[in-house]
């Protein structure tokens, strides 16, 4: 998804209330929106010979009218129930009938929008590596739910595959441009879900849009590809990132499910693709898509996770491009792992120089007949009125250019509200011949890369006042643009993306968001043959890879390491899986100091990468996990305080009840570590506990170290831990006792060594005066 400050803006506040739940509420009887209704399987009278009979009946009960089929969707895998179109009456009296469990309101969902195999240590698969042995031997399938897939990138080619598993129950749907012949032993599965996107948008135009699994977007191309794609040589960008392009996981295979559309993505689509893909027997899923924090009970996608997770799905969100707000979270839930953005080490450099001499480094992803003689001075314009305060004009919005005064010059436009890419369409369109990009307060200094209609450099937010101060104060300013290509080996690297959305996570603080960062800037995957690298309707270019940039990219990175770790460790839980992503990911970059984050160049915290960065190679051998199970994530459930009804949406697969084996949500097994003191001050101390499951040698001998807090003494009992045998697991408790009462969240690690692991968990201590 591309940023839009606006929607991001809206989005921090919302977050911060907690009531980002899209609802359509209906004022008058007559006006029927889409529901999701959940039902208690159990409760189906005998009368009735199966589910979908009673949901029907049930729907039917409290129609007004009963003159069409008013169920668009049955869910019967992650999620019981159905998607019924009804009045806001209509709804409030079936939740009242017996057997129905809970009714959400249609929710809108939007995209989070190769070197990162190399960089995040996964050699190529004809290498020695420790990822070549026989790991593509073992089928995972991992489910993408995005905008659909472009069969024939070179990214799915099935060549040397062996065949589709025999467990797999999947489909290949055809439709307008996709054909079963599409499918093949890489892309085992492809659906499409549109119910619910028309009954809230209204038929899709089949002229120009394809209601099959085909992708015109683009985005689900690209995030399948850097799931699982297929080596394929040579790949590039109009000559940047020139090399050979692979997924993650080239040995996985890829499940198509087309769940967004040109409108958006919806809640019922989404959730019957969910209820699907478990169904066809997915092992993973990968989504990169949100639509902001509701409470775990009243969050559809949540709880059909949960029961994706029941089934042994682990389950790859993307967090949002909210940041660098605070509280701009989306997928929050323990069960989900929330994917955070970072850059790479490479980069796509790019110069202006201005008239007075003085150099500036940006980025550009610029190719084409426009480009600007790089020792050439050319006139350079800012519509702004001072260098600070963006306007209209100086955000080059459409129709707010004057061909006059542009005609012929390089604009500078400020970053914000519109599409970068379209700024640059804007001022082609009024007759000028280059932009200069410039950051404002809300991305610092992070500088992100486009495929513009004309020769751009995107700049820092310091360096680009300082041109516009420039361009404002000389009558005849000038600049030049040089682009240089490609660049590896950039330091620092990694670095937290400005647009990655932040924690706290307000939902619970106790669970830490997100769970880690993964590259998500500057990413080559493929792409979408019916549109241009820069999704401009004007661009008539034609790509087979683009580079993006979002949470939507790190995402499918973290889906495609866990398919791996699945591949290898096909015994491992899915929270397994997430403990060894977590525990072992670094919070050091390529300088060995602390990761920076890229809004404010300073170190960033927990709440803006989690546990640290992705490191596979790492995460093959954790030493030690943090194991949690089904009934674990619901005891953490009932330690929320949800009532039994709340509880009972998460009953789908066993009637569970609440054992209290989590006296407090903190106590969840989680591989992080957040400690919530409350305002009152006689609260002076307080225990958390953990359980380590050994996976490493069978005689193990682990010390533990803990990072020194202004605030709190900690003391960990035991200090040491003996194993005698694999998967042996052994308890610990921590106990924060205040020193002082400190104003702001506090920050540190626990680490447990043996010599060869080092298994680290981030702590975060908070006190709730202090946020």
């Amino acid at each position: 998804m591309g940023e839009n400050p606006v929607v991001k803006w809206v989005f921090f506040v919302l977050a911060n209330c907690l009531a980002f739940s899209i609802g359509f509420s209906a004022d008058v009887e007559s006006t029927k929106k889409t529901y999701i209704v959940q039902m208690d399987n159990s409760a189906m009278p005998e009368s009735f010979s199966d589910h979908a009979e009673w949901f029907s009946s049930k729907v039917k009960s409290v129609a007004y009218k009963n003159d069409e089929d008013r169920i668009i969707y049955s869910y019967q895998t992650a999620f019981h129930g159905v998607a019924a179109r009804l009045s806001e009456e209509e709804a409030e009296r079936l939740e009242q009938e017996d057997g129905v469990m809970a009714i959400f309101p249609e929710t809108k969902y939007e995209l989070h929008t190769t070197r990162s195999p190399l960089f995040l240590g996964l050699e190529p698969a004809d290498s020695t590596s420790i990822w070549s042995q026989k790991v593509a031997d073992y089928d995972v399938i991992v489910g993408v739910l995005d905008t659909g897939i472009w069969p024939e990138s070179a990214s799915f080619n099935d060549s040397g595959m062996t065949p589709v598993p025999a467990h797999w129950k999947g489909a290949c749907e055809t439709g307008r441009g996709f054909q079963k012949h599409h499918c093949n032993r890489k892309i085992v599965g492809a659906r499409v879900f549109y119910r619910g996107y028309e009954a809230a948008t209204g038929k899709i135009n089949e002229q120009n849009e394809y209601k099959s699994p085909r992708d015109q977007d683009g985005h689900g191309t690209h995030t399948a590809a850097t799931v699982a794609g297929s080596p394929v040589h040579g790949a590039n960008l109009l000559g940047y990132a020139y090399g050979t392009a692979r997924g993650m996981s080239t040995g996985a295979r890829i499940a198509a499910y087309k769940v967004c559309w040109s409108g958006g993505c919806f809640s019922s689509d989404i959730l019957s693709a969910v209820d699907r893909a478990v169904a066809d027997g997915v092992n993973v899923l990968s989504i990169s898509l949100g639509g902001g924090v509701s409470s775990y009970h009243r969050d559809s996608l949540s709880i059909a996770t949960f029961g994706a997770m029941e089934m042994g799905v682990f389950v790859s969100c993307s967090a949002g491009n909210g940041g660098p707000d605070p509280v701009s979270l989306t997928n929050v839930s323990p069960w989900i792992t929330t994917v955070g953005a970072s850059t790479m080490d490479r980069d796509f450099p790019a110069t202006v120089k201005l008239g007075t001499g003085r150099t500036i480094t940006g980025v550009s992803l610029y190719k084409g007949r426009r480009a600007l003689l790089p020792n050439k001075q050319y006139p350079v314009v800012y519509m702004g009125s001072n260098s600070s305060n963006p306007d209209p004009s100086s955000l080059c919005l459409e129709g707010t250019l004057n061909p006059t005064t542009v005609a012929g010059k390089i604009v500078i436009c400020d970053r914000g509200i519109s599409p970068r890419v379209q700024k640059g369409q804007v001022v082609k369109d009024a007759g000028g011949i280059g932009v200069i990009l410039a950051n404002t307060a809300a991305n610092g200094e992070e500088l992100v890369a486009d495929c513009h209609l004309l020769p751009a450099v995107a700049v820092g937010e310091i360096e680009g006042k300082e041109i516009k101060q420039y361009a404002l104060t000389s009558p005849k300013a000038t600049a030049s643009l040089a682009l240089l290509g490609t660049r590896v080996g950039i330091k620092p690297s990694p670095v937290v993306a400005a647009f990655s959305s932040r924690g706290p996570n307000f939902l619970t603080l106790e669970i830490l968001k997100p769970d880690i960062v993964a590259p998500g800037v500057n990413i080559l995957a493929a792409w979408s043959g019916e549109t241009a690298p820069s999704s401009l309707p004007a661009d008539h270019r034609r790509v087979k890879f683009n580079i993006l940039s979002g949470t939507s990219m790190s995402c499918p990175h973290v889906s495609g390491i866990a398919a791996l770790l699945k591949a290898r460790h096909p015994e491992w839980s899915p929270a397994a899986i997430k403990s060894a992503l977590m525990t072992t990911a670094y919070v050091h970059d390529n300088t060995h100091n602390p990761l920076k984050d890229a809004s404010s160049d300073e170190p960033s915290s927990p709440y803006d990468h989690g546990a640290g960065h992705i490191n596979p190679v790492k995460a093959l051998d954790p030493g030690l996990i943090y194991d949690i199970n089904a009934q674990d994530y619901f005891d953490f459930l009932c330690a929320q305080k949800l009532t039994p009804m709340e509880l009972q949406v998460f009953r789908k697969y066993a009637n569970r009840t609440c054992r209290h084996s989590i006296a407090k949500p903190g106590d969840l097994n989680y591989p992080a570590i957040s400690v919530v003191f409350p305002e009152t001050a006689n609260v002076s101390a307080l225990t958390l506990r953990r359980t380590v499951t050994n996976v490493g040698p069978p005689v193990s001998n682990y010390h533990v170290v803990v990072s020194p807090f202004k605030g709190v003494a900690i003391k960990v009992e035991p200090e040491k831990l003996h194993f005698t045998k694999k998967y042996q697991k052994l308890s610990y408790k921590i106990t924060f006792t205040t020193k002082s009462r400190e104003t702001i969240p506090e920050f540190g690690g626990l680490i447990w060594k043996d010599g060869v692991h080092k298994v680290r968990s981030p702590i975060v201590i908070t006190r709730l005066s202090s946020i």
